[in-house]
């Protein structure tokens, strides 16, 4: 169970403690210490409980919109106990940001102390010190009262296909003349070596295809799988397809639209949704829209200064100077700001809702960060109105999405009008601060900080992922030990020995263990439960090893699923950590009378965690009260059957 409010209240520790509790529409308080994204309506009330031991004689809470001015609010004395004052605030968050109430504040606490002031430091937006000089600022973020995120995600399980690494299904595709296909699927590796222009070709292709993937639906379901995100699926000239030729074509070599749709309606019977991958900043210089190399019919950008497409591209020197993502010259970029190209995609008959009339349950947005506001915003909305607010849209973020600042620019992704989830790679980082490095205290932070940042609907369907296909495998960074891996000749040899293999397959049970019950869902790319090893980009894309799957790990993955269906606490509940020192973490899922606790121990010694009450292991079903002993590199599940009274 989660402490109750007075708990903290009552503790007589000299540390100053912020406590949170929001009210809205008349309801009853509830104990929010933990969260720091709320919506722009209703009370958020603050409880600063200081030892007398400071010498305070009042505190401040100083807050500013983010990039203006800042406003002082005095906290009022409303007990005084022997040895603590507790101080008492209240903000009325739509009156906070005025007209415009939704948006990022930053606000840090002021000690006044005679003549000496301190201010409060954070690292994770929940634990603080009074410091003379702070360097970290808490944040605020005001959403949209209606913002809500899909109901049918949260709990789910997410299962990451590289469509052409997949599997060869029995359906017809349309085979093209130039691309090379790769004979054996399970013994060659992709075209890694650069070509003429010194880079790789990526048109080396395996032949896994849309048909594919839906003749694997109950492999999927054995893994309790709930949604599918599809590497790209429109007609491109690479394996990968980022590099989009006509997106209102489904790839021919994928099965095309007759495949996608048989997928779409063969997923439905599992319980099963598919979200694609949007890739709107850019296209790739040879389709219908550039037309570089002149294999559409239709005349493209490069070719004319005429053509219907002209302006959907950025220009230096026409023709061959042009903007492009990363400067890749094969990848021109899209100017959005150009309202026909916008509207291409976030019409209400452009791509963004071609799709999900299909059947896609939603969108994963490619390099969201490029993408302007006004994009994000019209392709939400039109989106979720032909959907009924059932997709999900997706950002492609690596940082804390709640500040983000990309090109110089603020983000707003979590105020209610753009993202419902990023791909969570903070998580990965912090997953390999622990396992590796054992720093259970900056894993602490990382997950503490994220869910202090964003709205609890975030939380609850954050994409959690450990490995996709711009990382090196997980199972390689684990067993090797080395997050810095290499690229050509040496990883096209490298192969984890049989020793670290086993270390690799003991830490990515752990791994895996924590991606599934932290908040969130897990997303699990392809492979990774079968025991794939690889480099980067291509060695992290080989084929699915099938029939010679890793089926220790195999079977792990699939109790894993097994576990979010019955452990409804995983869908939404709440989440703190009880303990993190050395390589050591402890954290609590819980709502209501629910609880399920998780202890990891990655260091080279044995490990006692304090777990008042009684708890029952889910994976060995034995029963320990009190406290929990763990081996080095070790794990478990514990669900709470008797509190401590």
């Amino acid at each position: 169970m989660l402490p109750r409010l007075h708990d903290f209240l009552e503790q007589k520790a000299q540390k100053p403690v912020l406590l949170r509790q929001y009210a809205a529409g008349g309801g009853g308080w509830r104990d929010v210490s933990r969260q720091g994204a709320f919506p722009a309506e209703g009370v958020l009330r603050l409880l600063l409980s200081v030892s007398k031991l400071w010498g305070a004689a009042g505190a401040v809470l100083r807050i500013a919109p983010d990039g203006g001015t800042f406003s002082d609010y005095p906290f009022v004395l409303k007990k005084a106990e022997p040895r603590t004052d507790l101080y008492e605030l209240s903000l009325s968050l739509s009156a906070l940001g005025g007209e415009n109430a939704c948006g990022l504040y930053y606000f840090e606490i002021l000690f006044l102390r005679g003549n000496q002031t301190l201010f409060s430091d954070t690292n994770n937006q929940v634990d603080f010190k009074p410091v003379s000089n702070s360097s970290g600022k808490f944040r605020l973020l005001l959403y949209l009262p209606s913002f809500d995120t899909p109901g049918w995600l949260r709990g789910g399980v997410m299962y990451h296909v590289f469509v052409d690494r997949f599997f060869r299904g029995k359906g017809k595709i349309e085979l093209r003349q130039d691309a090379l296909m790769h004979k054996n699927w399970n013994d060659e590796l992709p075209v890694y070596l650069p070509a003429g222009d010194g880079k790789p070709p990526n048109r080396d292709f395996f032949g896994g295809n849309l048909w594919g993937v839906a003749e694997k639906l109950p492999y999927f379901a054995s893994l309790g799988v709930t949604v599918l995100y599809l590497s790209p699926i429109f007609q491109a000239y690479s394996n990968h397809k980022y590099d989009t030729g006509d997106y209102e074509t489904v790839d021919g070599m994928f099965g095309g639209t007759a495949a996608l749709r048989r997928l779409f309606s063969e997923a439905k019977k599992y319980g099963i949704r598919v979200i694609l991958d949007g890739v709107f900043n850019h296209t790739g210089d040879d389709s219908r829209y550039f037309n570089r190399w002149g294999h559409y019919p239709e005349e493209g950008a490069f070719q004319s200064k005429e053509s219907q497409f002209y302006a959907w591209y950025s220009f230096r020197r026409y023709p061959e100077a042009y903007e492009c993502w990363w400067g890749i010259p094969t990848l021109p970029r899209l100017n959005h700001s150009v309202e026909a190209c916008r509207r291409y995609f976030t019409g209400k008959n452009g791509i963004a809702v071609r799709y999900p009339k299909m059947g896609s349950a939603g969108w994963r947005l490619d390099v969201a960060d490029e993408l302007p506001d006004c994009f994000l915003e019209e392709l939400r909305a039109v989106v979720k109105e032909e959907t009924g607010e059932e997709a999900v849209i997706i950002g492609e973020v690596w940082e804390n999405a709640a500040d983000k600042l990309a090109y110089g620019r603020r983000r707003a992704y979590f105020q209610g009008k753009q993202l419902d989830s990023v791909m969570n790679y903070p998580f990965r980082s912090a997953i390999l601060k622990l396992i590796l490095h054992g720093d259970a205290m900056g894993f602490a932070a990382v997950l503490t900080e994220l869910y202090a940042s964003y709205p609890k609907c975030v939380c609850d369907v954050l994409m959690n992922v450990l490995g996709t296909h711009d990382t090196a495998r997980i199972l390689t960074v684990l067993g090797s030990g080395r997050e810095l891996l290499p690229a050509g000749e040496e990883a096209a040899r490298m192969k984890l020995t049989p020793e670290e293999r086993n270390r690799g397959i003991k830490r990515l049970k752990i791994a895996a263990a924590i991606q599934y019950t932290v908040y969130g869902i897990p997303s699990l790319f392809y492979g990774d439960e079968a025991g794939m090893e690889g480099c980067g980009d291509p060695f992290c894309r080989l084929p699915f090893p099938w029939g010679r799957e890793e089926s220790t790990l195999l079977d792990f993955y699939r109790w894993l699923g097994k576990l979010r269906q019955t452990e409804t606490v995983l869908r939404e509940g709440g989440f703190r950590v009880l303990y993190a020192a050395g390589p050591c973490v402890s954290y609590l899922r819980s709502k209501g009378r629910s609880s399920l606790a998780v202890c990891v121990n990655c260091g080279a010694e044995a490990h006692c965690f304090f777990m008042p009450g009684a708890w029952r292991d889910l994976l060995t079903q034995t029963v320990s009260e009190h406290s929990v002993s763990l081996e080095p590199e070790s794990f478990c599940i514990l669900k709470q059957i008797k509190t401590e009274v």
